[in-house]
């Protein structure tokens, strides 16, 4: 199954929760891609030891999972793109939708 996970929070448990979801879908075989918006883009500004959002978007991404972030909402914060996390457009959240089975958001 193709997993598109939309995250659209900056809540630190509900990153988390969302990230886990996605380490459980890779487990499982499925293809996941999480694609940032809004204060989503600050997914992992507030990981703690209890919500360790580092970890849980370090083991998403070793089996080969797929971070991109709405290039405009990064601007807004004043945030640049890197190889963990690459700027994309809406026309990337489009075709990330129209490409997967299945779209949950956070």
């Amino acid at each position: 199954m193709k997993l598109a996970i939309v995250l659209s929070s900056s809540n630190v448990e509900t990153n988390w929760n969302a990230f886990r979801l996605a380490n459980l879908a890779i487990g499982k075989g499925d293809t996941v891609s999480v694609f940032l918006i809004g204060e989503g883009v600050e997914y992992g500004k507030h990981t703690s030891a209890q919500f360790n959002i580092t970890k849980q978007v370090q083991k998403f991404l070793e089996p080969g999972g797929k971070i991109v972030a709405c290039g405009t909402c990064m601007a807004i914060r004043k945030q640049e793109s890197s190889q963990e996390c690459l700027a994309g457009g809406i026309e990337d959240l489009y075709n990330l939708i129209a490409d997967s089975d299945k779209v949950i958001t956070f």
